[in-house]
């Protein structure tokens, strides 16, 4: 026959499940090498990476709307530039001013007929005469005032300057039919012709080149206004 089971007292049942439920349950346990602070120096510089990267994107962004605006101004102001010389074209040519006369001046040494340009005045002054419709010579002295009784001799010099010049000219390929010579004996000063310095600018031959043939007028068309 079997024995029966043997039963275990209440009171120590009892006992045991108390025990059990009186001990807590233990935590869950953590890895703390996974584990970053908040504020490391690496999340930090993650985050300023980050913003620079959005920074840039915006830039680009506008820089790309930029460029198109910028395009299509171009373009606009190149169509007006091309459209430009039609316009241009249809209104009617305005006449050219007229050349003004241009006029050189030859310096003399006191009581001398002798001419001495300096080569870079001369070029210039011989290539405009050879064109010139007309070349008219002004002769002049640092004589005294009108009425002194020297203005005969200074009238010889005077006149021995322009004379000079014309042969000067002359000699240099210009045509003496459109020489025109003329002289002042005295007066006609340009300085002080009581100081050195002013004589010696007032002895001089005024060479002026004309652009156009001047034009004879009647007296009658003169007179209008």
């Amino acid at each position: 026959m079997r024995k029966p089971p043997r039963l275990i007292p209440w009171s120590l049942m009892a006992s045991v499940l108390l025990s059990a439920c009186s001990s807590a349950p233990k935590p869950p346990t953590v890895d703390e090498s996974n584990k970053r602070p908040v504020n490391s120096r690496m999340a930090v510089e993650l985050q300023a990476c980050r913003n620079d990267l959005s920074n840039t994107r915006v830039l680009a962004d506008e820089s790309g709307r930029l460029a198109d605006s910028t395009t299509a101004t171009l373009a606009q102001l190149n169509a007006r530039l091309a459209a430009r010389p039609l316009a241009v074209a249809a209104e009617p040519p305005r006449p050219a001013p007229p050349p003004a006369n241009r006029v050189f001046t030859v310096r003399f040494d006191f009581g001398s007929t002798q001419v001495a340009i300096p080569a870079d005045a001369a070029i210039p002054l011989v290539e405009q005469a050879r064109s010139a419709p007309l070349v008219l010579l002004r002769g002049r002295t640092d004589g005294p005032d009108e009425g002194r009784s020297d203005a005969l001799a200074e009238g010889r010099v005077a006149r021995g300057r322009a004379a000079a010049v014309r042969d000067y000219l002359v000699a240099a390929g210009v045509d003496p039919a459109r020489i025109r010579a003329t002289y002042q004996p005295v007066g006609d000063h340009v300085a002080d012709n009581t100081e050195p310095a002013g004589q010696r600018l007032n002895r001089r031959v005024e060479i002026e080149l004309y652009r156009v043939l001047p034009v004879a007028l009647a007296a009658s068309a003169a007179a209008r206004p």
